[in-house]
């Protein structure tokens, strides 16, 4: 039987539940009711909604606002890079949708008789990190209504004064050309796991960024889900690269937001014909070269209790540092390098470090390379991404065709190329899908297609019915007519 105390907190617990499911079907139905200004609405009108989410973030006075908001608020990143992410991805973002069509009719096929309208998918539950208290919610904000949908944002507690802020520009905007600010919402304080469990439960579909709990819960709530799967992106450097160029990108994502980013590089992967050149390069840039007694220091001060230490998480350089007990050289550098070898829990370097800190590897050859790679994701980041510096396609092309991820990045800095770039053809976003390698449902950057449903109306077309022998004859001739009975 349970104690008096156990029952206590049983009953703290319920009622607990009961004030979330409560709260967050109201949410819902006040977006419900804000969705019908849209109901009628064409696709100018949509279009200025989405570009009135997008004015109130990337305005300059904004930007700035809600970067030192968030780096006070959570500890993480720096203010400059949070005003270039808060800017850019917005700006990005509504380039991409103002290019596309989600209102009626929007697409055509007369030889297969279709014609595709697309609908709204309802209310949409957004769980925001804390890496990206603002960006985020605004880049999901921009694509829900971009399908005629409301939006409930549900943000990470570390980073709920940015969010709420940013929520309430959005809203003001949204009241400023005569549309609803419901729209656009937020779990009121405190946000916890029962209050966001309770909206990703409630509502029509769930699009999750941050924590692979989240992503796990949203899964579990019986709601339509998308999920994204951790970073811990891995880069080749080959002997065709230009090894100042790969190291000036490779410095420029590494160091963006202090590494916030789950697209930032995490580890290297270098040839030994090469070694000693690409290290050097990666010196000019910036990066500073640990001793295996600084290595050691950088390990026990990253991983205290075996586990990632918030005290030096996404910290400027000189934090970092003197968190790890380096010498006064090292905090005037841009970053760090540690050397080692192979993958796997044993191997915590291999893994996600949210930090200055670059893995390493010296490997015998490309394939040698590959085969690092392969690893590295094998224990983490399965499914995200990868990269390599090279001048040879052919490189590329096996990496693209032999490792299980979503994307491949050529010469490029990951943390700006991953989510969209204005020179690749990515989708801008701030989620990146991948695959059913991570047990995620989207193998694709999160875009306006994942907000919309779509009718289909069919009209019938002259007959498309091959004969048996069409469809059947390869398999004939090479297998004869017979078979299991």
């Amino acid at each position: 039987m349970a104690t008096a105390e156990q029952q206590l907190t049983h009953e703290a617990v319920s009622a607990g539940e009961q004030r979330a499911r409560a709260s967050a079907a109201q949410l819902v139905r006040r977006g419900r009711v804000a969705m019908q200004a849209l109901t009628h609405a064409d696709q100018a009108r949509t279009d200025e909604a989405v570009t009135a989410l997008a004015w109130v973030v990337y305005r300059e006075d904004n930007a700035r606002a809600l970067a030192e908001l968030a780096v006070a608020d959570t500890g993480l990143g720096n203010v400059p890079d949070k005003i270039i992410k808060n800017q850019r991805k917005t700006f990005g973002t509504l380039r991409d949708l103002l290019r596309v069509k989600t209102v009626g009719v929007i697409a055509r096929d007369p030889a297969k008789g279709l014609v595709k309208y697309a609908k709204p998918v309802g209310v949409v539950a957004a769980v925001t990190p804390s890496t990206n208290p603002a960006a985020t919610p605004v880049n999901k904000a921009m694509m829900a209504l971009k399908g005629r949908n409301a939006v409930v944002i549900a943000p990470s507690p570390a980073g709920y004064a940015t969010t709420r802020r940013t929520v309430q520009l959005m809203r003001a905007e949204l009241e400023r050309i005569a549309l609803p600010a419901d729209l656009v919402q937020v779990l009121p304080a405190p946000v916890n796991r029962a209050a966001t469990q309770a909206i990703m439960e409630g509502c029509d579909l769930v699009v999750v960024t941050g924590s692979q709990n989240n992503v796990r819960g949203a899964y579990k709530s019986g709601t339509p889900a998308i999920g994204v799967g951790a970073g811990n992106v891995p880069v080749i450097i080959d002997e065709s690269a230009d090894l100042d160029d790969a190291a000036h990108k490779i410095a420029a994502s590494k160091t963006f937001d202090n590494a916030t980013s789950c697209s930032s590089e995490n580890s290297v992967i270098i040839p030994q014909a090469i070694f000693a050149g690409a290290m050097a390069a990666l010196q000019r840039a910036g990066g500073y070269r640990c001793s295996e007694t600084q290595k050691d220091r950088v390990a026990r001060a990253l991983w205290p209790n075996g586990k990632l230490s918030r005290a030096l998480l996404a910290k400027d350089a000189e934090v970092f540092a003197a968190g790890a007990g380096l010498p006064a050289a090292a905090g005037k550098a841009r970053f760090f390098m540690v050397e080692d070898e192979g993958a796997g829990p044993d191997k915590p370097f291999s893994g996600e470090k949210l930090s200055l800190v670059l893995t390493v590897y010296k490997v015998a050859d490309f394939d040698a390379a590959l085969a690092q790679v392969r690893d590295v994701l094998k224990h983490q980041g399965m499914g995200h991404s990868c990269g390599i510096h090279t001048h040879d396609p052919s490189r590329a092309q096996r990496l693209a065709e032999q490792l299980d991820v979503v994307r491949v990045l050529v010469n490029q800095a990951h943390t700006f190329g991953n989510g969209g770039s204005f020179d690749n053809g990515l989708d801008f976003t701030l989620s990146m899908g991948c695959g059913s390698w991570a047990g995620n449902s989207i193998s694709e950057n999160l875009n306006y297609r994942h907000f919309i449903n779509i009718t289909h109306l069919s009209t019938t077309i002259p007959e498309d019915k091959p004969s048996e022998e069409e469809l059947f004859g390869a398999y004939w001739n090479k297998y004869g007519r017979g078979g299991v009975r």
